[in-house]
């Protein structure tokens, strides 16, 4: 079929309308996202704002030169990317990023925490809750350095505090006025979500801070940082003050396999079925000394200054009248995110808790980066940390009733195989809260989910996933398979989360996990609860086993 001229015109003239409409609705786009830019905001201002096309989102370098570029960045919706710099102080430089939907805002903000000493903002965060059309913010706490480098913090106290609690209530403060001013309506609910240094962080906020926020998800919190760092310079001690005391990485495997001979056939599972999995390291009684070198022998065994230095690691200590957590023994101790990285390092020294040790004692606490290890006391230490930073850094207040009456809603997740941090502190800050306010309405506004097999935040041979990291839905669509879900369902709707369904996912040739490929699903229960076998099915199945 053919047209006139004349029988095109009115569909030129609908194309150019459409057009014009289109040119105006991004121009209006625009001007309301760089309109941002004249904001005036209490304490800070905002450095630039900008539309960001979709797919076009290029991050900036992180301290350690190299600028992270992840698939994700590619699928991005247009977004307005809002830089703020807070100064509540003459030596405070906090570099806060909004990022707002430009269609599709959920009316949620999201806002993320960081990890280790902080000093970058987390651009794939950022990224993960964009993409479920979240409004969202982060902060490098007002610095910028490597996560695992204080030394920033040096004859710096306002840095430190910053860093301690008032770089995220900034950005809070910050990101909701943004927010407001960019949609002319503030979010109908605002959640906080971190792991490590921001499980503390989202401690710090619902007890300083108990409006900021109506959700509330600390994955294993660093809240105890005094004691926790403490724990750190002990254990530098006990690995390296003497060389022969000292277990390198190469001999993990061998501890690794023993705990699992002694332990993991106390879960019970179907005959001799072992999963590689301690359920609760707590029954563990484990006992270094059965792998020590019998006479002539040289390997698979450890020499009795090792095997002197695993027993303290393991085992729980006293620095005056504070009790310090052990490290458990909980099957998770080969994966590179385990023992070699946190405990023994590659290299002797060249441990996590090492370098989180050092830099904390000789930047933070003792103001000398010349500290040395080897002549710390341990209870002169946890003192002078104490007095010298506990305000800034520690999140230990158990009164949470403000928070409740607020309506928050807090959850707790930690792994057992945690190298990092002992669960034990999830545990012990659960019951100081329990004592404090009640069991009861400590049950009707906080749950703890301790996860077996799971290391530091993520990882180990237990499922480890239940979308805490905010990713686009796997399997993890609904409440009882992410923890986001669950979190927000019980702000909202006051649906009160019970057992999470936990995946463990293959991984595609990046490292990264594939949706395609389930390996395990088992239930994460409430705490005090656990996932017991039900006799019959699958271990690798959710569905064979239940919450006891």
């Amino acid at each position: 079929m053919r047209y006139s001229g004349a029988a095109m015109r009115p569909l030129a003239l609908l194309a150019s309308a459409l057009l014009l409409a289109s040119t105006a609705l991004a121009q209006s786009t625009d001007t309301r996202c760089t309109n941002l830019q004249q904001l005036q905001l209490d304490h800070a201002q905002v450095v630039s704002a900008e539309v960001v096309a979709s797919g076009t989102f290029m991050a900036p370098p992180r301290p350690t030169g190299k600028a992270e570029q992840i698939p994700l960045y590619k699928q991005l919706p247009t977004f307005c990317r809002v830089k703020v710099e807070a100064t509540p102080t003459s030596d405070s430089r906090i570099n806060i990023e909004v990022w707002l939907p430009v269609e599709g805002w959920n009316h949620r903000f999201l806002a993320l925490g960081n990890g280790g000493f902080a000093g970058e903002i987390d651009y794939g965060g950022l990224a993960r809750a964009l993409g479920n059309n979240n409004a969202t913010a982060g902060t490098d706490t007002g610095h910028f350095a490597d996560g695992i480098d204080a030394s920033w913090a040096l004859h710096h106290p306002e840095k430190i505090t910053d860093y301690g609690w008032r770089g995220i209530h900034q950005m809070t403060q910050q990101a909701k006025a943004v927010l407001a001013a960019y949609y002319s309506t503030p979010a109908a609910h605002s959640y906080f979500t971190a792991c490590s240094d921001g499980g503390r962080e989202a401690l710090m906020e619902a007890q300083r801070f108990p409006d900021d926020y109506d959700g509330i998800l600390a994955g294993a919190p660093a809240y105890n940082w005094t004691t926790l760092l403490t724990s750190a310079a002990i254990g530098m001690q006990t690995l390296l003050s003497d060389s022969a005391s000292y277990i390198p990485a190469t001999d993990v495997p061998l501890i690794h396999d023993a705990i699992l001979k002694q332990c993991d056939k106390l879960d019970k599972l179907p005959g001799d079925v072992n999963d590689g999995i301690v359920n609760d390291p707590r029954v563990c009684h484990f006992e270094p000394a059965r792998i020590t070198c019998k006479a002539g022998q040289s390997q698979q065994c450890l020499t009795t200054p090792q095997v002197k230095a695993l027993t303290a690691l393991l085992t729980e200590r006293k620095a005056g009248d504070t009790t310090i957590p052990p490290i458990l023994p909980a099957g998770g101790e080969l994966d590179p995110n385990g023992w070699p990285s946190w405990i023994t390092g590659n290299e002797r020294g060249k441990s996590a808790m090492a370098g989180f040790g050092a830099g904390y004692f000789a930047n933070m606490v003792y103001s000398d980066p010349h500290w040395n290890f080897r002549t710390f006391d341990p209870v002169a230490g946890l003192a002078a940390a104490r007095e010298k930073t506990s305000e800034a850094l520690d999140a230990t207040n158990p009164d949470l009733s403000a928070f409740a009456k607020h309506g928050g809603k807090l959850i707790m997740y930690h792994g057992w195989a945690d190298a990092a941090i002992s669960p034990l502190y999830s545990i012990h800050y659960y019951q100081d809260v329990q004592q404090k306010i009640g069991k009861n309405e400590t049950a009707s506004f906080t749950r703890l989910y301790l996860m077996p097999g799971v290391k530091h935040c993520a990882d180990g041979p237990g499922p480890d996933s239940i979308g805490q990291f905010g990713l686009p839905a796997m399997t993890e669509s609904d409440a009882s398979h992410n923890v986001i879900h669950a979190l927000e369902d019980w702000v909202e709707q006051n649906k009160t989360p019970e057992a999470i369904t936990a995946t463990k996912y293959g991984e595609l040739p990046d490292h990264d996990a594939d949706p395609h490929k389930i390996l395990m699903t088992r239930p994460i229960c409430p705490y005090p609860q656990q996932a017991h076998y039900k006799g019959k099915g699958s271990i690798n199945d959710a569905a064979s086993f239940d919450c006891k």
